[in-house]
Protein backbone atom coordinates (compact mmCIF):
# COMPACT_ATOMS: atom_id res chain seq x y z
CA UNK A 1 0.00 0.00 0.00
CA UNK A 2 1.16 3.18 -0.85
CA UNK A 3 0.53 6.55 1.24
CA UNK A 4 1.87 8.58 -1.25
CA UNK A 5 -0.50 11.56 -2.19
CA UNK A 6 -2.01 11.90 -5.32
CA UNK A 7 -3.07 14.42 -7.71
CA UNK A 8 -6.91 14.97 -7.83
CA UNK A 9 -8.57 13.45 -10.51
CA UNK A 10 -9.90 14.94 -13.76
CA UNK A 11 -13.11 16.81 -12.71
CA UNK A 12 -14.33 15.99 -15.98
CA UNK A 13 -16.54 12.86 -16.66
CA UNK A 14 -16.83 10.83 -19.89
CA UNK A 15 -17.96 12.17 -22.92
CA UNK A 16 -20.56 9.56 -23.14
CA UNK A 17 -22.39 11.40 -20.35
CA UNK A 18 -22.15 14.76 -21.39
CA UNK A 19 -23.20 13.98 -24.98
CA UNK A 20 -26.21 11.51 -23.90
CA UNK A 21 -29.46 13.31 -24.43
CA UNK A 22 -30.57 11.36 -20.50
CA UNK A 23 -27.43 12.16 -18.77
CA UNK A 24 -27.59 16.04 -17.44
CA UNK A 25 -25.52 17.41 -15.09
CA UNK A 26 -26.91 18.63 -11.84
CA UNK A 27 -27.45 22.20 -10.88
CA UNK A 28 -27.45 23.77 -7.44
CA UNK A 29 -31.03 23.63 -6.48
CA UNK A 30 -31.14 19.75 -7.36
CA UNK A 31 -27.74 18.81 -6.25
CA UNK A 32 -29.43 20.89 -3.15
CA UNK A 33 -32.40 18.70 -3.19
CA UNK A 34 -30.55 15.65 -3.53
CA UNK A 35 -28.96 16.79 0.30
CA UNK A 36 -31.97 17.09 1.90
CA UNK A 37 -33.60 14.24 0.09
CA UNK A 38 -31.08 11.92 1.31
CA UNK A 39 -31.00 13.27 4.86
CA UNK A 40 -34.88 13.82 5.58
CA UNK A 41 -35.66 9.88 4.94
CA UNK A 42 -38.90 8.54 6.92
CA UNK A 43 -37.36 8.47 9.97
CA UNK A 44 -38.88 12.43 10.69
CA UNK A 45 -42.53 11.30 10.40
CA UNK A 46 -41.70 9.66 14.52
CA UNK A 47 -38.87 11.54 15.66
CA UNK A 48 -40.77 13.57 17.70
CA UNK A 49 -42.94 10.32 19.52
CA UNK A 50 -39.64 8.86 19.87
CA UNK A 51 -37.86 11.34 21.69
CA UNK A 52 -40.83 12.87 23.51
CA UNK A 53 -40.31 10.57 26.69
CA UNK A 54 -36.95 12.63 27.43
CA UNK A 55 -39.25 16.09 27.59
CA UNK A 56 -38.55 19.03 25.45
CA UNK A 57 -34.99 19.16 26.95
CA UNK A 58 -34.69 16.65 23.90
CA UNK A 59 -35.04 19.80 21.55
CA UNK A 60 -31.78 21.03 23.52
CA UNK A 61 -30.17 17.50 21.88
CA UNK A 62 -31.30 18.50 18.44
CA UNK A 63 -29.93 21.71 18.49
CA UNK A 64 -26.07 20.22 19.59
CA UNK A 65 -26.67 17.96 16.86
CA UNK A 66 -27.75 20.38 14.35
CA UNK A 67 -24.30 22.60 15.16
CA UNK A 68 -22.16 19.25 14.63
CA UNK A 69 -24.11 18.33 11.28
CA UNK A 70 -23.40 22.07 9.68
CA UNK A 71 -20.15 21.97 10.55
CA UNK A 72 -19.34 18.69 8.79
CA UNK A 73 -21.27 20.02 5.97
CA UNK A 74 -18.64 22.71 6.34
CA UNK A 75 -15.68 20.41 6.00
CA UNK A 76 -17.30 19.02 3.28
CA UNK A 77 -17.67 21.92 1.13
CA UNK A 78 -13.90 23.05 1.62
CA UNK A 79 -12.96 19.32 1.14
CA UNK A 80 -14.75 19.43 -2.30
CA UNK A 81 -13.51 22.92 -3.52
CA UNK A 82 -10.46 21.13 -3.77
CA UNK A 83 -11.34 17.36 -5.09
CA UNK A 84 -14.67 18.15 -6.71
CA UNK A 85 -14.78 14.39 -7.80
CA UNK A 86 -17.03 11.74 -7.78
CA UNK A 87 -16.69 9.87 -4.76
CA UNK A 88 -16.30 12.33 -1.74
CA UNK A 89 -15.18 10.92 1.25
CA UNK A 90 -13.40 8.29 -0.94
CA UNK A 91 -11.73 10.49 -2.70
CA UNK A 92 -10.54 12.65 1.05
CA UNK A 93 -9.68 9.42 2.44
CA UNK A 94 -7.22 8.33 -0.50
CA UNK A 95 -5.55 11.94 -1.48
CA UNK A 96 -4.77 12.02 2.29
CA UNK A 97 -3.63 8.69 3.33
CA UNK A 98 -3.35 6.55 0.54
CA UNK A 99 -5.26 3.39 -1.14
CA UNK A 100 -6.56 1.91 1.68
CA UNK A 101 -7.93 4.35 3.45
CA UNK A 102 -9.47 5.37 0.52
CA UNK A 103 -10.99 1.90 0.04
CA UNK A 104 -12.23 1.55 3.60
CA UNK A 105 -14.21 4.82 3.05
CA UNK A 106 -15.44 3.05 0.00
CA UNK A 107 -16.04 -0.55 1.60
CA UNK A 108 -18.12 1.37 4.41
CA UNK A 109 -20.08 3.55 2.75
CA UNK A 110 -21.47 1.14 0.16
CA UNK A 111 -22.38 -1.17 3.07
CA UNK A 112 -24.10 1.63 4.29
CA UNK A 113 -25.89 2.10 1.47
CA UNK A 114 -27.40 -1.00 0.53
CA UNK A 115 -28.44 -1.99 3.95
CA UNK A 116 -30.12 1.02 4.23
CA UNK A 117 -31.93 1.06 1.07
CA UNK A 118 -33.20 -2.58 2.49
CA UNK A 119 -34.48 -0.63 5.38
CA UNK A 120 -36.21 2.00 4.11
CA UNK A 121 -38.05 -0.20 1.54
CA UNK A 122 -39.64 -2.08 4.34
CA UNK A 123 -40.22 0.87 6.49
CA UNK A 124 -42.19 2.24 3.20
CA UNK A 125 -44.34 -0.63 3.35
CA UNK A 126 -45.63 0.01 6.79
CA UNK A 127 -47.14 3.25 5.63
CA UNK A 128 -47.78 1.32 2.13
CA UNK A 129 -50.37 -0.26 3.63
CA UNK A 130 -52.22 2.46 5.48
CA UNK A 131 -52.85 3.70 1.48
CA UNK A 132 -53.28 0.10 0.16
CA UNK A 133 -54.59 -2.60 3.15
CA UNK A 134 -53.86 -5.31 0.78
CA UNK A 135 -50.13 -4.97 1.02
CA UNK A 136 -50.18 -5.87 3.92
CA UNK A 137 -52.37 -8.83 3.37
CA UNK A 138 -50.00 -11.52 3.40
CA UNK A 139 -45.96 -11.52 3.67
CA UNK A 140 -45.53 -12.32 0.58
CA UNK A 141 -47.80 -9.34 -0.48
CA UNK A 142 -45.47 -6.99 1.85
CA UNK A 143 -42.56 -8.42 0.14
CA UNK A 144 -43.06 -7.79 -3.41
CA UNK A 145 -44.29 -4.28 -1.99
CA UNK A 146 -40.92 -3.47 -0.52
CA UNK A 147 -39.22 -4.70 -3.48
CA UNK A 148 -41.31 -2.54 -5.97
CA UNK A 149 -40.36 0.33 -3.88
CA UNK A 150 -36.59 -0.50 -4.41
CA UNK A 151 -36.81 -1.20 -7.91
CA UNK A 152 -38.62 1.42 -9.28
CA UNK A 153 -35.86 3.90 -8.03
CA UNK A 154 -33.79 1.93 -9.51
CA UNK A 155 -35.14 1.86 -12.98
CA UNK A 156 -35.33 5.78 -12.72
CA UNK A 157 -31.30 5.72 -12.13
CA UNK A 158 -30.32 3.33 -14.97
CA UNK A 159 -32.57 5.52 -17.53
CA UNK A 160 -29.81 8.22 -16.75
CA UNK A 161 -29.55 11.00 -14.07
CA UNK A 162 -31.41 13.24 -16.02
CA UNK A 163 -34.18 11.77 -14.86
CA UNK A 164 -32.82 10.83 -11.29
CA UNK A 165 -32.71 15.01 -10.98
CA UNK A 166 -36.30 14.89 -12.24
CA UNK A 167 -37.18 12.69 -9.77
CA UNK A 168 -35.12 14.23 -6.57
CA UNK A 169 -36.79 17.60 -7.33
CA UNK A 170 -40.26 15.98 -7.19
CA UNK A 171 -40.08 13.91 -4.36
CA UNK A 172 -38.40 16.67 -2.66
CA UNK A 173 -40.87 19.27 -3.06
CA UNK A 174 -43.99 16.65 -2.43
CA UNK A 175 -42.42 15.68 0.73
CA UNK A 176 -41.88 18.81 2.14
CA UNK A 177 -45.75 20.49 1.21
CA UNK A 178 -47.09 18.06 4.07
CA UNK A 179 -43.70 18.47 6.42
CA UNK A 180 -43.17 22.59 5.64
CA UNK A 181 -47.72 22.59 6.81
CA UNK A 182 -47.06 20.96 9.89
CA UNK A 183 -43.87 22.58 10.81
CA UNK A 184 -44.71 26.41 9.60
CA UNK A 185 -48.77 25.98 10.04
CA UNK A 186 -48.11 24.45 12.99
CA UNK A 187 -46.69 27.24 14.93
CA UNK A 188 -50.26 29.10 14.73
CA UNK A 189 -51.97 26.28 16.32
CA UNK A 190 -49.46 26.03 18.74
CA UNK A 191 -50.32 25.43 22.69
CA UNK A 192 -47.70 26.24 25.12
CA UNK A 193 -49.71 23.83 27.69
CA UNK A 194 -49.10 20.24 25.26
CA UNK A 195 -45.27 20.89 26.03
CA UNK A 196 -45.11 19.17 28.96
CA UNK A 197 -41.78 19.23 30.90
CA UNK A 198 -38.81 20.06 30.56
CA UNK A 199 -36.61 17.01 31.80
CA UNK A 200 -39.65 14.63 31.74
CA UNK A 201 -36.86 11.57 32.83
CA UNK A 202 -34.81 11.45 36.51
CA UNK A 203 -31.94 11.80 34.40
CA UNK A 204 -29.78 14.66 35.01
CA UNK A 205 -30.19 17.59 32.06
CA UNK A 206 -26.95 16.12 30.45
CA UNK A 207 -28.02 12.36 30.73
CA UNK A 208 -31.17 13.23 29.15
CA UNK A 209 -29.55 15.40 26.11
CA UNK A 210 -27.56 12.42 25.62
CA UNK A 211 -30.08 10.00 25.82
CA UNK A 212 -32.19 11.98 23.12
CA UNK A 213 -29.25 12.37 20.95
CA UNK A 214 -28.58 8.66 20.74
CA UNK A 215 -32.21 8.59 19.21
CA UNK A 216 -31.31 11.69 16.77
CA UNK A 217 -27.63 10.82 15.97
CA UNK A 218 -28.06 9.74 13.01
CA UNK A 219 -30.96 12.15 11.77
CA UNK A 220 -28.21 13.92 9.92
CA UNK A 221 -26.69 10.76 7.66
CA UNK A 222 -26.96 12.08 4.06
CA UNK A 223 -25.07 15.15 4.52
CA UNK A 224 -22.44 13.98 2.27
CA UNK A 225 -24.72 13.58 -0.84
CA UNK A 226 -23.40 16.33 -2.79
CA UNK A 227 -19.72 15.17 -2.27
CA UNK A 228 -20.30 11.66 -3.34
CA UNK A 229 -22.13 12.43 -6.69
CA UNK A 230 -19.82 15.48 -7.42
CA UNK A 231 -18.73 14.18 -10.78
CA UNK A 232 -22.37 14.88 -11.98
CA UNK A 233 -22.73 18.47 -10.76
CA UNK A 234 -22.10 21.36 -12.65
CA UNK A 235 -19.27 23.50 -11.22
CA UNK A 236 -18.68 21.15 -8.13
CA UNK A 237 -15.92 23.20 -6.62
CA UNK A 238 -18.51 25.91 -6.65
CA UNK A 239 -21.72 24.54 -6.13
CA UNK A 240 -20.95 20.94 -4.21
CA UNK A 241 -20.28 23.14 -1.09
CA UNK A 242 -23.03 25.22 -0.97
CA UNK A 243 -25.74 22.80 -1.83
CA UNK A 244 -24.00 20.47 1.02
CA UNK A 245 -24.36 23.57 3.44
CA UNK A 246 -27.77 24.74 2.22
CA UNK A 247 -29.52 20.91 2.05
CA UNK A 248 -27.78 20.47 5.65
CA UNK A 249 -29.53 23.73 6.93
CA UNK A 250 -32.74 23.03 5.10
CA UNK A 251 -33.12 20.02 6.47
CA UNK A 252 -32.31 20.81 10.16
CA UNK A 253 -34.74 23.56 9.75
CA UNK A 254 -37.66 21.27 8.95
CA UNK A 255 -36.45 19.20 11.52
CA UNK A 256 -36.43 21.28 14.57
CA UNK A 257 -39.58 23.46 13.61
CA UNK A 258 -41.74 20.22 12.78
CA UNK A 259 -40.39 18.50 16.09
CA UNK A 260 -41.60 21.62 17.90
CA UNK A 261 -44.75 21.73 16.21
CA UNK A 262 -45.73 18.64 16.89
CA UNK A 263 -44.84 19.37 20.80
CA UNK A 264 -46.80 22.38 20.61
CA UNK A 265 -50.04 20.40 18.76
CA UNK A 266 -50.26 17.02 20.71
CA UNK A 267 -50.15 16.81 24.54
CA UNK A 268 -47.30 14.91 26.27
CA UNK A 269 -49.09 11.60 27.36
CA UNK A 270 -50.51 11.31 23.92
CA UNK A 271 -47.38 11.87 21.76
CA UNK A 272 -45.54 9.60 23.98
CA UNK A 273 -47.63 6.45 23.23
CA UNK A 274 -48.38 7.84 19.64
CA UNK A 275 -47.48 5.93 16.75
CA UNK A 276 -48.00 8.70 14.34
CA UNK A 277 -47.15 11.61 15.55
CA UNK A 278 -47.57 13.86 12.46
CA UNK A 279 -51.31 12.65 11.63
CA UNK A 280 -52.31 13.64 15.58
CA UNK A 281 -50.83 16.79 14.82
CA UNK A 282 -52.31 17.46 11.36
CA UNK A 283 -55.66 15.81 13.26
CA UNK A 284 -55.49 18.81 15.88
CA UNK A 285 -54.88 21.42 13.39
CA UNK A 286 -58.09 20.59 11.17
CA UNK A 287 -59.92 18.25 13.22
CA UNK A 288 -61.53 14.85 11.31
CA UNK A 289 -59.46 11.82 11.24
CA UNK A 290 -57.86 12.32 7.01
CA UNK A 291 -54.60 13.25 8.59
CA UNK A 292 -53.13 9.39 8.89
CA UNK A 293 -53.70 9.26 4.94
CA UNK A 294 -51.92 12.52 4.34
CA UNK A 295 -48.77 11.59 6.36
CA UNK A 296 -48.79 8.48 4.58
CA UNK A 297 -48.33 9.55 1.13
CA UNK A 298 -46.08 12.44 2.78
CA UNK A 299 -43.52 9.38 4.49
CA UNK A 300 -44.02 6.92 0.81
CA UNK A 301 -42.76 9.96 -0.86
CA UNK A 302 -40.24 10.95 1.55
CA UNK A 303 -39.04 7.29 1.37
CA UNK A 304 -39.20 7.05 -2.58
CA UNK A 305 -37.21 10.00 -2.95
CA UNK A 306 -34.36 8.87 -0.31
CA UNK A 307 -34.21 5.59 -2.05
CA UNK A 308 -34.06 8.02 -5.61
CA UNK A 309 -30.95 9.70 -4.20
CA UNK A 310 -29.17 6.65 -1.93
CA UNK A 311 -29.31 4.63 -5.23
CA UNK A 312 -26.99 6.53 -6.77
CA UNK A 313 -24.90 7.24 -4.39
CA UNK A 314 -24.84 3.17 -3.32
CA UNK A 315 -22.81 2.88 -7.07
CA UNK A 316 -21.17 6.28 -7.32
CA UNK A 317 -18.40 5.07 -4.75
CA UNK A 318 -17.93 1.92 -6.30
CA UNK A 319 -17.56 3.69 -9.23
CA UNK A 320 -15.07 5.83 -8.27
CA UNK A 321 -13.26 3.03 -6.73
CA UNK A 322 -13.47 1.18 -9.60
CA UNK A 323 -11.25 3.62 -11.47
CA UNK A 324 -8.59 3.91 -8.97
CA UNK A 325 -8.26 -0.08 -9.46
CA UNK A 326 -10.00 -0.53 -5.70
CA UNK A 327 -13.01 -2.15 -6.59
CA UNK A 328 -13.54 -4.33 -9.37
CA UNK A 329 -13.47 -2.90 -12.98
CA UNK A 330 -17.00 -4.12 -13.89
CA UNK A 331 -18.26 -1.09 -11.36
CA UNK A 332 -16.41 1.40 -13.48
CA UNK A 333 -19.48 0.52 -15.99
CA UNK A 334 -21.28 4.35 -16.85
CA UNK A 335 -23.91 4.58 -18.85
CA UNK A 336 -26.27 8.04 -18.84
CA UNK A 337 -24.09 9.61 -16.68
CA UNK A 338 -25.38 6.65 -14.41
CA UNK A 339 -23.17 3.88 -13.04
CA UNK A 340 -24.99 1.29 -13.92
CA UNK A 341 -23.33 -1.76 -12.84
CA UNK A 342 -23.09 -0.18 -9.38
CA UNK A 343 -27.42 0.43 -8.99
CA UNK A 344 -27.90 -3.16 -10.07
CA UNK A 345 -25.81 -4.95 -8.14
CA UNK A 346 -26.77 -2.86 -5.38
CA UNK A 347 -29.98 -3.15 -5.33
CA UNK A 348 -29.84 -7.06 -6.64
CA UNK A 349 -27.92 -6.73 -2.84
CA UNK A 350 -30.67 -5.14 -1.20
CA UNK A 351 -33.16 -7.54 -2.30
CA UNK A 352 -31.64 -10.17 -1.18
CA UNK A 353 -31.48 -9.00 2.23
CA UNK A 354 -35.29 -7.90 1.78
CA UNK A 355 -36.18 -11.69 1.26
CA UNK A 356 -34.45 -13.21 3.75
CA UNK A 357 -35.90 -10.62 6.28
CA UNK A 358 -39.63 -11.84 5.25
CA UNK A 359 -38.68 -15.61 4.07
CA UNK A 360 -37.25 -16.28 7.42
CA UNK A 361 -38.79 -13.54 9.46
CA UNK A 362 -35.70 -12.75 10.91
CA UNK A 363 -36.44 -9.39 12.36
CA UNK A 364 -33.40 -9.45 15.09
CA UNK A 365 -31.09 -10.13 12.08
CA UNK A 366 -32.53 -7.56 9.92
CA UNK A 367 -32.76 -4.36 12.73
CA UNK A 368 -28.85 -5.79 13.68
CA UNK A 369 -27.55 -5.10 10.24
CA UNK A 370 -29.67 -1.90 9.96
CA UNK A 371 -27.82 -0.83 13.48
CA UNK A 372 -24.69 -1.74 11.73
CA UNK A 373 -25.20 0.89 8.81
CA UNK A 374 -24.93 3.55 11.71
CA UNK A 375 -21.29 2.83 12.48
CA UNK A 376 -19.92 2.20 8.76
CA UNK A 377 -21.71 5.64 7.79
CA UNK A 378 -19.31 7.26 10.23
CA UNK A 379 -16.17 5.38 9.16
CA UNK A 380 -16.66 7.68 6.04
CA UNK A 381 -17.13 10.86 8.16
CA UNK A 382 -14.10 10.47 10.51
CA UNK A 383 -11.34 9.38 7.38
CA UNK A 384 -12.80 12.45 5.42
CA UNK A 385 -12.21 15.05 8.85
CA UNK A 386 -9.07 13.14 9.87
CA UNK A 387 -7.87 14.00 6.25
CA UNK A 388 -8.99 17.86 5.95
CA UNK A 389 -7.15 17.85 9.50
CA UNK A 390 -3.69 16.04 8.10
CA UNK A 391 -4.20 19.12 4.87
CA UNK A 392 -4.25 21.77 7.56
CA UNK A 393 -1.27 20.54 9.45
CA UNK A 394 0.96 19.67 6.35
CA UNK A 395 1.28 22.76 5.14
CA UNK A 396 -0.05 21.87 1.75
CA UNK A 397 -0.69 24.91 0.20
CA UNK A 398 -2.65 23.63 -2.94
CA UNK A 399 -5.09 22.31 -0.28
CA UNK A 400 -5.50 24.79 2.19
CA UNK A 401 -6.73 28.44 2.09
CA UNK A 402 -3.92 30.33 4.31
CA UNK A 403 -6.72 33.06 5.25
CA UNK A 404 -9.12 30.34 7.26
CA UNK A 405 -6.57 28.56 8.42
CA UNK A 406 -7.55 28.80 12.06
CA UNK A 407 -11.48 28.64 11.30
CA UNK A 408 -11.25 25.33 8.84
CA UNK A 409 -9.13 24.17 11.84
CA UNK A 410 -11.66 24.71 14.12
CA UNK A 411 -14.62 23.29 11.79
CA UNK A 412 -12.53 20.31 11.31
CA UNK A 413 -11.74 19.54 14.78
CA UNK A 414 -15.60 20.01 15.53
CA UNK A 415 -16.45 17.51 12.98
CA UNK A 416 -14.39 14.87 13.98
CA UNK A 417 -15.56 14.87 17.01
CA UNK A 418 -19.28 15.12 15.66
CA UNK A 419 -18.42 11.68 13.90
CA UNK A 420 -16.62 10.36 16.72
CA UNK A 421 -20.12 10.89 19.01
CA UNK A 422 -22.17 9.67 15.95
CA UNK A 423 -19.69 6.13 16.35
CA UNK A 424 -20.78 6.21 20.15
CA UNK A 425 -23.94 6.74 19.21
CA UNK A 426 -24.15 3.44 17.77
CA UNK A 427 -23.88 0.91 20.64
CA UNK A 428 -21.23 -1.62 21.67
CA UNK A 429 -22.92 -4.57 19.53
CA UNK A 430 -23.32 -2.25 16.53
CA UNK A 431 -19.43 -0.80 16.44
CA UNK A 432 -18.33 -4.91 16.89
CA UNK A 433 -20.31 -6.34 14.24
CA UNK A 434 -19.20 -3.10 11.93
CA UNK A 435 -15.72 -3.99 12.50
CA UNK A 436 -16.25 -7.32 11.14
CA UNK A 437 -17.94 -5.97 8.07
CA UNK A 438 -15.34 -3.94 7.53
CA UNK A 439 -12.30 -6.56 8.19
CA UNK A 440 -14.31 -8.76 5.45
CA UNK A 441 -13.62 -5.60 3.50
CA UNK A 442 -9.91 -6.38 3.84
CA UNK A 443 -9.74 -9.18 1.95
CA UNK A 444 -11.53 -7.55 -1.35
CA UNK A 445 -8.76 -4.98 -0.72
CA UNK A 446 -5.97 -7.40 -0.42
CA UNK A 447 -7.04 -8.96 -4.07
CA UNK A 448 -7.82 -5.97 -5.65
CA UNK A 449 -4.37 -4.21 -4.65
CA UNK A 450 -2.55 -7.69 -5.62
CA UNK A 451 -4.12 -7.43 -9.02
CA UNK A 452 -3.42 -3.56 -9.61
CA UNK A 453 0.30 -4.67 -8.68
CA UNK A 454 0.52 -7.01 -11.31
CA UNK A 455 -1.35 -5.24 -13.55
CA UNK A 456 1.44 -2.32 -12.90
CA UNK A 457 4.43 -4.34 -13.07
Amino acid sequence: MSTTLRDPAPTTEPAEAAQSPHARRFGLPIATCLVMGNVIGGGIFLLPASVAPFGTISLVAFGVLTAGAIALALVFGRLAERHPQTGGPYVYARAAFGDFAGFLAAWSYWITAWVSNAALAVAAVGYLTVLFPAAGAHKWSMCLAALAVQWLPALANLAGTRYVGAVQVIATVLKFAPLLLVAVGGLFFFDPANLGPFRATDQSAAGAVSAAAAILLFSYLGVESATVSAGEVRDPARNVGRATILGTAGAAVVYLLGTLSVFGLVAHEKLVSSTAPFTDAVNAMFGGTWGGTVVACAAVISMLGALNGWTLLSAQTPYAAAKDGLFPKVFETKKRGVPVVGVVVTVALASALTVYNYTLGAEGVFESLVLITTFTATVPYLLATAAQVYFLLSGQRERVHAGRLARDGVLAVLAFGFSMWLVAGSGYAAVYQGVLFLFAGVLCYAAMSARKTRATA
